[in-house]
């Protein structure tokens, strides 16, 4: 158990990096609002993974739900990151139109950006919909 909150921490400095990276570059984008938002997010999801390592030791859920929690943890947080990333490259609206400010993006690109922020939104809701569960206070053992 220890080694996945290790690892949960791990990638949670990971991700924060990416996100103080992302900030050095955030200028360059087409969007720069949106550069912004990725900035913030990948700080913001670092934090999470690392706050979620900290208690992973408390979240008593089955092996096979536990590790659903653990990749979508994981899947949301980093897409997240990147799509936003994504988005602010392209400088597309999907999904953002305070962030896009009259910014918009190839139809592509733009479908490609709405796909990748719906299934973090769904991702990432399960995910936490399960850490919620295993961290009540019936599953205490």
């Amino acid at each position: 158990m220890e080694h996945t909150s290790r690892r949960l921490m791990w990638h949670g400095m990971c991700l924060f990096l990416l996100g103080l990276l992302t900030g050095f570059v955030e200028q360059r984008f087409a969007n720069v609002r949106m550069g912004l938002a990725a900035h913030l997010e990948g700080v913001m999801n670092g934090i999470f993974l690392v706050a979620l390592g900290a208690i992973w030791s408390e979240v008593r859920l089955p092996p096979s739900a536990k590790s659903i929690a653990y990749w979508t943890a994981l899947y949301g947080t980093y897409v997240n990151w990147l799509v936003t990333t994504l988005a602010a490259v392209f400088g597309t609206a999907a999904l953002s139109p305070i962030s896009a400010a009259g910014h918009s993006g190839r139809p592509w690109q733009e479908s490609l950006v709405t796909a990748g922020f719906m299934s973090v939104g769904v991702v990432i809701v399960a995910s936490s919909v399960l850490i919620l569960w295993g961290l009540r206070p019936k599953a205490a053992h």
